[in-house]
């Protein structure tokens, strides 16, 4: 990333991570509502993003009585609660059943499959933590 740094520099940089915090906050923050979005991965890039972009948005992030705890569990333990394993999970066996269902490409069900399955054994493999 440093050859990055390089080129468009600095603060150029800063504003493309802060750009990722907030799609990524807007979507963990849709996923709260939606069942079909996950939240927790979206919650933990934007602290991220924000940590290399805004440090006030990431403490903000991480002192939230809503997101802090989900925060605070990945950056302790690795961990994600055993709620959110589960409905990962089921969204991505939805996806691919929605894929089988519309016929979709056999290399795309491929692509799908790898990617899917991989994710789904990180998920599985973290830590379980409280809701």
């Amino acid at each position: 990333m440093n050859f990055l740094v390089g080129q468009i520099g600095p603060g150029a940089l800063r504003v493309v991570w802060f750009g990722v915090g907030a799609i990524a906050l807007a979507l963990g923050l849709l996923g709260a509502v939606l069942p079909v979005l996950p939240t927790t991965p979206f919650v933990i890039l934007a602290a991220f993003a924000f940590g290399k972009s805004s440090p006030q948005l990431q403490a903000l992030l991480e002192n939230s009585r809503l997101f802090g705890p989900v925060i605070a569990d990945w950056h302790e333990n690795g961990a994600i609660a055993t709620r959110y394993k589960v409905i990962a999970i089921a969204m991505m066996v939805s996806v691919f059943g929605v894929s089988l269902v519309l016929s979709v490409p056999l290399w795309v069900l491929i692509v799908q499959a790898v990617c899917l399955t991989g994710a789904g054994m990180f998920i599985l493999s973290r830590p379980g933590a409280a809701a």
